[in-house]
């Protein structure tokens, strides 16, 4: 059944008019009066809803009945991503909310290629938060992900939260995820760009009491990276 994201309160027996970005969809889709169709507002909650009429820039739906979807991990993950260049970024924020992640917070790392700032960097969060919504809507997933503001990486060691553990993806004086006790119920990963972390980088990390982790002995792509570890975390601790 298509899902559509309605960022607005939303509940049963009502009648709603439907925003642009929806009605286009639904042409592409070439539904008709009559379709089901799901819509969902971010909060964890599902709405069954009925296609009442369609034009080509008016549509409306009636709210049948709502129900609760139990398809969030128990392991909350949030995915510390230094930027990648190009449809890196995108393909690893996009694979990461059908893997359950539960927040993303981009940086800006000393080997990152890409460097934003300003007007651009709020321009390309917005795209982000987009595109992880278009993914909740392809995985059934009712709760959206929130992309964070940039930030660089010194930045983000200073504010980080010291009690939730942090697992930086590392080839030096690392451990595998079988050796990490006890098992974390909320945990925050960091994936380096392209070119990796710095030592430097990684000894402010080990400073800040960040624990190095790796997936064996094969180097893997920034977005390789982030996906195998999530799913590995997922079997381990989450609910694979």
């Amino acid at each position: 059944m298509p899902r559509f994201y309605l960022p607005t309160a939303l509940a049963p027996h009502t009648t709603l008019n439907l925003p642009d970005n929806i009605i286009r969809h639904i042409h592409v889709l070439r539904l008709n009066a009559g379709d089901s169709i799901t819509l969902f507002n971010g909060t964890g909650t599902d709405f069954a809803a009925t296609l009442q009429e369609i034009g080509k820039r008016h549509a409306q739906c009636h709210i049948t009945a709502q129900r609760q979807p139990e398809n969030e991990s128990p392991l909350k993950i949030t995915l510390v991503q230094a930027i990648s260049s190009g449809e890196r970024m995108d393909f690893t924020l996009q694979k990461s909310v059908e893997l359950g992640v539960h927040a993303i917070q981009p940086i800006i790392s000393e080997r990152c290629v890409v460097r934003l700032s300003g007007e651009r960097a709020d321009k390309r969060v917005q795209r982000w938060q987009d595109i992880a919504i278009a993914a909740c809507e392809q995985s059934g997933r009712s709760i959206v992900p929130t992309v964070q503001p940039i930030v660089s990486f010194a930045d983000y060691l200073r504010q980080m939260l010291r009690h939730e553990p942090h697992l930086m993806m590392s080839l030096h004086r690392a451990t595998t995820l079988r050796d990490i006790a006890p098992a974390p119920q909320s945990l925050r990963l960091m994936i380096g760009p392209e070119g990796g972390w710095t030592p430097a980088e990684e000894q402010a990390a080990l400073a800040a009491g960040v624990q190095t982790i790796t997936l064996g002995k094969r180097v893997l792509r920034t977005e390789t990276a982030a996906m195998a570890a999530m799913a590995a975390m997922q079997v381990l601790w989450g609910d694979f």
